[in-house]
């Protein structure tokens, strides 16, 4: 929603501020512009991105209006989770584990967190890092460095349309200049037609190098850095995840492994201390 808001008001500022100088918005739209602009900034994107990265595009765009991100509840839930299935491990064995995450969808402990469950990323993320505790094939000390190896991946693969979309903004003031030759090269052939022919495709081919930039700085390059920054709020979650198993494989008590993955949250999501020991001291760590 919020990034609705800001498109609206960038759009009221600059029309706005245009009316109050004695101009008429009319005078600014010209079709054939928009045509050659958004036709060639389009194709750039087109040739530029595999499918599947103007899939993921068109995914996270769609995210970004609607603003979802991960809040305190869910990290709470997280930690929550994560404190018992280490007490499972704790109390009866690491192999008491495997019959909740090989099949976590009927796990107990994890169908009373429906809120991380149905984050399928996420769930694989976790899984993937206790199955190498509950196997004992790697060392405690070379866990964090494999989940690590796994998170650069996704943050790496997660960028590509931030990376495509910033490409397509950097480019829309030089396709705006683009838009503006042609309108000269269209001038200068009506010469002849008299001044106020002219002045209009004068007129028509400056619109081009104004929407060019204007749809750089107002709406694609903020729109990348937002989905940049929603990139982040997932990434924070998997390092959530990864300090927490990480630190439980290497021997931390099931209380200091969660505080630690506590301890790497941004503040705005971080519950307390004594939050989350409250929260912990009330669950039911019966092994199941």
């Amino acid at each position: 929603m919020l990034v609705l808001v800001g498109f609206i008001l960038v759009v009221i500022s600059t029309l706005g501020g245009f009316m109050l100088a004695g101009g008429h918005p009319a005078v600014l739209l010209h079709l054939s512009e928009f045509v050659v602009i958004f036709g060639i900034a389009t194709g750039i994107l087109i040739i530029a991105s595999p499918g599947h990265v103007l899939s993921d595009l068109t995914g996270k765009a769609r995210l970004a209006f609607s603003s979802k991100k991960p809040k305190k509840e869910e990290y709470f839930d997280l930690l929550k989770l994560l404190y018992e299935i280490f007490m499972v491990g704790r109390r009866n064995g690491l192999i008491a584990l495997e019959e909740h995450v090989m099949e976590p969808a009927k796990s107990a402990i994890f169908q009373r967190y429906p809120v991380v469950t149905a984050h399928q990323e996420r769930m694989e993320f976790l899984c993937n890092g206790l199955r190498p505790v509950i196997d004992g094939k790697i060392k405690p000390d070379q866990l964090e460095d494999l989940m690590l190896t796994e998170l650069d991946a996704k943050i790496e693969e997660a960028d590509h349309p931030v990376h495509v979309l910033q490409m397509v903004g950097d480019s829309l003031p030089g396709i705006g200049i683009v838009a503006a030759v042609l309108g000269i090269i269209n001038t200068m052939a009506a010469i002849a037609d008299g001044p106020s022919v002219v002045g209009e495709r004068v007129a028509a081919a400056l619109t081009g190098t104004l929407l060019g930039v204007f749809s750089a700085y107002g709406f694609v390059n903020p729109m990348a850095t937002r989905i940049k920054f929603n990139n982040a709020h997932d990434q924070q979650y998997l390092r959530c995840i990864l300090a927490a198993v990480s630190g439980f494989a290497k021997g931390l008590a099931p209380v200091t492994a969660v505080e630690v993955a506590r301890r790497s949250l941004d503040s705005g999501v971080q519950p307390t201390a004594e939050e989350l020991e409250t929260a912990v001291k009330g669950l039911s760590t019966t092994a199941r």
